[in-house]
């Protein structure tokens, strides 16, 4: 019997893992790199053990390390969760040789699937249909469009699309260089990529006694950079013959390598509906927990029992209702998915406790669960239920550190309804309420992508993003109906809360109080007090009745000027508008001030009254978009070089993300201040490109215009102050996925 595991991995999948291990009697052991001493998982294990450094090559990913660390910390057996290691059959050789547990597939089962172009001809023998096969040496224009591939890896890594025959060379290059990077082999094939297919996988299970269960199918079509952010069991509008044929494959394809323990068997559905095989995962997914509510099932525990030689029943139980996930990510999707660094301040979800502590997940959509309010998060059988219920598994949980050296997920949020329709509606809902407060995420992307009509009628493909995220990531369209209270209300909110935090106010029934201190604020006429958060200057007046909001009219979005405050708490603001009173909570945490509402989120920043002058920058500069790592500068580029508007000049690497800076404009490039294994913050100066017409004529120059006085950019009216935000400057980001994990 194992008695104690040791997880080689972080994050929400080593939480995972620790939870079913607690449930069971089972202790627990954590690795830890030094940027993860603090992390949730090391507080959540019972032991923790140091691997020296930061970087994954250095910690998560060094085998011989992670071995020590079990025989040290007293594990008999070793979970490698997904990514880093879970897949690499010399690991899973050497846990074994250490005699210890190894609680995953046969290390020959990892090899036989390890390398794509083998798993292919492997499962071609075995009658599973695939995709042919084509040689980018002799690929010409009706081989277009082809998806190249890392025959050592998944998860979007090494994976690039072309569409032209010119772009083919280069993308090889890319596409084997980030190979080698992510998975030490630049092995790279070439396939036809399959336009408007859907990505459908079978989660597969297997004993040492010869029963290998295919518990259903899952979509994980809607996909960033190859990677997925929503799935959901069992995948919609599949006719039963096609979910009979991808079952029957992917056992077939277990059985062809002695498959045991959790396996994910991945497929394309062309529009057509034509299944071609894609690759085999021999791991854990992160999507598993929609199998688990689908099924009433703990996967972690089923290959614990597997790992200790324990008999599957013949059949999988059947599979009840409908689980949608999806996956909160500290990004930006409206600039190329840049990921977003700081400190989580708050990460809570409705009817649950809030994540932290040592047990990130949590249930709540159905208040009435009493496992919900404890915090009890093992799956819950779904025979006979009748009502959503919400899990929350967590990497992160508030007061913690988002940094640049792992993936950016923070937590999947899950929920189980009998119909889809139902599982749909409770995820938007629990998404919404979600108190979410630090750096900027996808959320808003989530619940938009949810609410879409051509996702919730079942029309999307892998192509879904690629069409739709312009629409997904622009502003918030108002109803036709009563204009719900946007950005606008969420300021006033915050400038009132924030004036009862003070005790600033007025005497009357909204709660406000007589002026203690102005502080920040400033007077505009008698009475009127002001504060300015992004581009909303908030004007309010005090009154022997309280707060009154002032200079409304006329501002988009605001019927009116009639915004009435009902009530004024430091964390808490009531308005009337329309005829409507709406609430909103405030949280601030200096000058970040975050703002809920039952309409939505709002992450706003209060702004100073003047600017900063030494927040000036030179035009053509080229700022860090995030927290990085300068991993490479373009051939021939170097002070004094002649560049061109939108080329590659500056390679920088943030969360295992690669980001692409390119040139603003045509002209020369003046300073590189841009050094490869340089680490560089937020904001920092890469480079300047001196725009050529400047170069020709001094006098279009506005540093070298005498009319211009160089003061008055300094002593901007605060109104009208748009501060340049470093992260919104030049930089354009062209991600390369080599996060750990992406499938």
């Amino acid at each position: 019997m194992i008695t104690s595991v040791l997880v080689a991995n972080r994050g929400e999948i080593a939480c995972r893992v620790f939870r079913t291990c607690r449930e069971r009697g089972i202790a627990t052991v954590a690795v830890y790199s030094d940027a993860d001493e603090g992390a949730l998982h090391v507080r959540d294990a019972d032991t923790a053990v140091r691997l020296p450094g930061a970087a994954p090559a250095d910690t998560y990913l060094r085998g011989d390390l992670i071995v020590k660390a079990a025989l040290a910390a007293g594990a008999d057996a070793v979970h490698p969760g997904y990514g880093f290691l879970s897949e690499n059959a010399e690991f899973a050789r050497a846990v074994l040789d250490a005699g210890l547990v190894w609680i995953g597939p046969p290390p020959d089962a990892i090899e036989a699937m390890a390398s794509k172009t083998r798993a292919k001809e492997l499962m071609g023998a075995a009658g599973v249909p695939l995709l042919a096969p084509v040689d980018p040496a002799t690929a010409g224009e009706p081989d277009l469009p082809l998806l190249l591939k890392a025959a050592a890896g998944g998860g979007g890594r090494g994976m690039r699309i072309v569409r032209e025959l010119g772009a083919l060379g280069e993308a090889l290059t890319a596409a084997s260089a980030e190979a080698r990077s992510a998975f030490g082999d630049g092995e790279v094939f070439a396939e036809p990529y399959v336009e408007h297919g859907r990505h459908v996988e079978v989660q597969i299970l297997g004993d040492t006694h010869g029963t290998v269960w295919a518990l259903g199918t899952r979509d994980c079509s809607l996909q960033r950079r190859h990677q997925k952010v929503i799935e959901e069991c069992p995948a919609p509008g599949l006719p039963d013959s096609l979910r009979t044929a991808l079952h029957e494959a992917a056992v077939t394809a277990a059985r062809a390598v002695g498959y045991t323990g959790a396996g994910t068997v991945e497929f394309l559905v062309s529009a057509e509906g034509r299944p071609y095989f894609l690759e085999m995962n021999t791991r854990l997914q992160v999507e598993h927990p929609v199998t688990e509510e689908v099924f009433g099932l703990d996967l972690v525990a089923l290959q614990l029992s597997v790992a200790e030689g324990a008999a599957l029943p013949a059949a999988p139980p059947a599979a009840h209702g409908h689980a949608v996930e999806a996956r909160l990510y500290a990004e930006d999707p409206a600039r190329a998915w840049a990921p977003q660094t700081g400190t989580l301040h708050a990460l809570e979800f409705p009817y649950g406790p809030p994540v932290r502590g040592t047990d990130p997940s949590v249930r709540g959509t159905d208040p009435t669960d009493p496992r919900a309010s404890a915090g009890a998060t093992g799956p819950l059988p779904s025979v006979g239920a009748t009502r959503p219920r919400l899990r929350v598994d967590a990497g992160y949980a508030g007061g913690d550190t988002i940094g640049v050296h792992y993936d950016a997920l923070l937590a999947k949020a899950v929920v189980w309804a009998p119909t889809r329709d139902e599982a749909l509606r409770a995820l938007r809902y629990a998404l919404r309420r979600a108190r979410v407060h630090g750096p900027g995420t996808n959320r808003e992307l989530l619940v938009r992508s949810l609410e879409h009509p051509d996702f919730t009628g079942g029309r999307f493909d892998t192509g879904f993003y690629e069409r739709h995220l312009d629409a997904l990531t622009g502003a918030a369209p108002t109803p036709a109906s009563a204009p719900t209270p946007g950005e606008r209300y969420a300021a006033i909110a915050a400038a009132l809360a924030d004036a009862a935090a003070r005790g600033s106010g007025g005497g009357g029934g909204n709660g406000a109080a007589l002026p203690a201190r102005l502080g920040g604020w400033r007077n505009v006429g008698a009475g009127i007090q002001s504060k300015t958060y992004g581009e909303h200057e908030i004007r309010y007046r005090t009154t022997r009745q309280g707060f009154a909001v002032e200079g409304n009219e006329g501002v988009e979005g605001v019927e009116g000027d009639d915004v009435r405050v009902v009530t004024v708490a430091p964390h808490r603001v009531s308005l009337e508008t329309e005829g409507v009173v709406r609430h909103f909570e405030v949280s601030a945490y200096g000058d970040e001030v975050h703002v809920d509402s039952a309409d939505g989120a709002y992450r706003l920043t209060a702004r100073p009254r003047f600017g900063d002058p030494s927040r000036h920058t030179e035009p053509g500069s080229l700022l860090a978009p995030m927290p990085g790592t300068v991993v490479r500068i373009a051939d021939g580029v170097a002070e004094g070089a002649r560049v061109t508007a939108g080329q590659p000049l500056i390679w920088l690497e943030a969360m295992k993300m690669e980001h692409r800076i390119t040139a603003p404009a045509s002209g020369t490039l003046t300073a590189l201040h841009a050094v490869p294994g340089r680490q560089v913050e937020v904001g920092a100066l890469l480079a300047v490109v001196t725009d050529t017409d400047v170069q020709k004529d001094p006098r279009k120059d506005p540093r070298k215009d005498p009319r211009k006085d160089p003061r008055k950019d300094t002593q901007k009216d605060p109104r009208k102050d748009t501060q340049q935000d470093p992260q919104q400057g030049t930089a354009k980001d062209t991600p390369k996925d080599t996060q750990e994990e992406p499938s």
